[in-house]
């Protein structure tokens, strides 16, 4: 071994803190410069112009506007005082953030965002940690970060949403199902986090696909308390879904009305036919409905995205991505599709690997960071459904 160059310092070995927030902290810092820059630009809009009554109080909603304040609300009251129209929203995160609200100085307001925001930065650890994992490849891992918190749809991210929650129920559940070289999956881990995710967003429920691919990929080799295990992952998101449906028919005699009032009209709408859907929402580019026109390249863009991850990713990823992408897409509209879709992680690993050339990497970021600022600008003047 080569002796110390002298009068050179020894390397101090970085902690695993420093590894795990390294690649993540300066794109999550980004990210809310832009977003809370946009908010300031709606505010200098608003102050200048003659907006509607709906844009003046989006404006001031902040960072607290569209779902956000609906979290706000159940937070601060529960659900009873806002009728059935509060039970689209699942329950874990505005119960996560009463919590939090009970910190001294910490309002629910507060509380909603900040919550929002440490969902964040830890989910985007833990998908930095799972491209670490699966690829071995640290520009990878970086990239990926970047690329998540900069995505247009990411001001979601930044709002008082249960996004970053459901992230961190993901990103985790994925960790503990595709352990490293030589270790057995996690699989109560894996079921604590399934039966979080599906109590955090209707979405979590889709871990099921994951978790059964890998539980076949794995049950000849396993034995009677590791298969208990499987099948416990395999009922957990289930479970977490039937818990707040179970709780909305003891409450208000209606197993399915959560579900009902998700697909009513006014929201994502009933199963539909996609085609027609986005020949809808594309016609709307002539009609001037932006908001609407908008959704129709993004559904174009994650169709291709999504058939490179089932060629560059495990299964587990590509049956996780294909489910979500497939609920967003079964509305009678697309009105919040692309935050639907960055809900499926792993199409933002295989967006990231396209950008393995410097200068294309340099460009498509700052595409999306503009893109980012325009999202979230259009979002808080009342345009465009986050």
């Amino acid at each position: 071994m080569d002796a110390p160059a002298l009068g050179a310092a020894p390397a101090v070995p970085r902690s695993r803190l420093a590894v795990l927030l390294g690649p993540v902290v300066i794109p999550f810092v980004v990210a809310r410069v832009v977003v809370l820059g946009a908010l300031g630009v709606a505010h200098l809009v608003i102050s200048r112009g003659h907006p509607s009554a709906a844009e003046v109080f989006r404006v001031h909603q902040g960072l607290l506007a569209w779902d956000a304040g609906f979290y706000d609300s159940i937070a601060r009251f529960g659900y009873a005082p806002f009728g059935h129209q509060a039970l689209r929203f699942f329950p874990l995160f505005p119960l996560a953030a009463r919590a939090l609200a009970v910190v001294p100085g910490v309002g629910d307001g507060a509380a909603v965002v900040i919550l929002a925001n440490l969902g964040a930065l830890v989910g985007t650890v833990l998908l930095v940690a799972l491209v670490r994992r699966e690829t071995g490849d640290e520009a990878l891992a970086r990239r990926s970060a970047w690329l998540l918190c900069l995505a247009p749809p990411a001001f979601s991210l930044v709002l008082g949403y249960a996004e970053g929650l459901l992230l961190v129920c993901t990103t985790a559940c994925f960790l503990c199902l595709r352990p490293a070289a030589g270790r057995r999956p996690s699989w109560w881990w894996a079921a604590a986090f399934g039966y979080a995710g599906a109590l955090t967003r209707p979405l979590g429920v889709l871990l099921v696909a994951p978790v059964a691919i890998e539980g076949l990929r794995r049950w000849r080799a396993a034995r009677g308390p590791e298969r208990a295990g499987m099948l416990a992952a395999l009922v957990a998101p289930v479970d977490g879904l039937c818990t707040y449906l179970g709780w909305s028919a003891a409450v208000d005699g209606d197993f399915w009305l959560p579900a009902r009032v998700q697909t009513s009209a006014g929201h994502h709408g009933g199963l539909s036919d996609p085609f027609r859907t986005l020949f809808d929402d594309a016609k709307g580019a002539l009609h001037h409905h932006l908001g609407t026109a908008l959704h129709v390249p993004w559904v174009l863009l994650v169709i291709v995205v999504l058939v490179f991850v089932w060629r560059r990713l495990p299964a587990a990823y590509g049956a996780f991505a294909t489910a979500v992408v497939l609920v967003a897409l079964s509305g009678s509209n697309l009105d919040s599709f692309e935050r639907y879709a960055m809900s499926a992680f792993p199409l933002v690993i295989v967006g990231a690997m396209a950008l393995a050339s410097r200068r294309v990497e340099r460009l498509v970021l700052a595409l999306s960071a503009a893109g980012l600022f325009a999202y979230a600008l259009l979002a808080f003047l009342n345009v465009m459904v986050p």
